[in-house]
């Protein structure tokens, strides 16, 4: 499943579509495609891990779950969900969650909470956090209503930066600490987003996939944690758990 950051390089990739009449309009998706044709693509948004492709009236929300592809003027060997085409340029989107909003996105996404959105709000995440005391930190990392755009990979290594076991409780965390993850998954984010950009994200993976704790050097750990059941790469010797 992409993250945020690989969302926002997408939508930087698709910035020649802006201003763009959408000419042709194809794929097995079940929402109405001659609503979409002729139209112009005004904007193109993201919120954490859903790509925003904004019309006059309307806007299309693509969320690639955890299979979900793109390719741009080129086409894979199967059917689109969704092929937008804008004269000489096209969009293919495979294996995705597709869906036309009618309500303005300002109306239906609360922008503070995408941790690479300028309205971030570190106060509200802290609060968000508050109200699941009982919630492991690997599953809230991965909550979207929270950590909008974190994913699997920014889960694991951010704990392992901050030296936190992703079994422990958010309401075992000392409140330093507590501020301590929610101003690292934002700032590991725009990491990413950067390490995507060069492709050198891997180059600079700590914990994830990794087989040997670079800290400590020994085994590390590889286990489905969490209500969320993701892989968890972790240190159980470097990586404190609360209780």
């Amino acid at each position: 499943m992409p993250e945020g950051p690989s969302l926002v390089l997408l939508k930087e990739a698709l910035v020649p579509f802006v201003g763009k009449k959408v000419t042709d309009v194809e794929g097995n998706t079940r929402i109405s495609l001659p609503v979409i044709k002729g139209k112009k693509i005004t904007e193109i948004k993201t919120f954490g891990k859903e790509l925003l492709i904004c019309f006059p009236g309307f806007t299309i929300r693509i969320h690639f779950l955890l299979f979900g592809t793109y390719r741009i003027n080129e086409r894979k060997d199967m059917a689109p969900r969704l092929r937008l085409v804008c004269g000489t340029q096209e969009v293919n989107f495979y294996t995705s969650s597709i869906r036309i909003l009618y309500e303005p996105p300002d109306d239906l996404y609360d922008w503070s909470a995408d941790v690479l959105s300028p309205q971030w709000s570190h106060r509200k995440a802290m609060a968000k956090l508050a109200k699941i005391p009982d919630t492991m930190v690997c599953d809230a990392i991965l909550n979207q209503h929270i950590f909008a755009g974190a994913g699997n990979i920014i889960k694991n290594e951010v704990l392992f930066r901050i030296r936190v076991h992703p079994a422990t409780l958010v309401g075992q965390l000392p409140a330093k600490k507590k501020s301590e993850l929610v101003k690292e998954v934002v700032n590991y984010s725009f990491q990413f987003l950067e390490w995507k950009r060069a492709f050198v994200l891997k180059k600079h993976w700590l914990i994830h996939t990794k087989k040997i704790c670079p800290r400590c050097h020994i085994p590390a750990h590889k286990e489905y944690l969490g209500k969320t059941n993701r892989r968890t790469f972790y240190c159980d010797n470097c990586q404190v758990l609360y209780e």
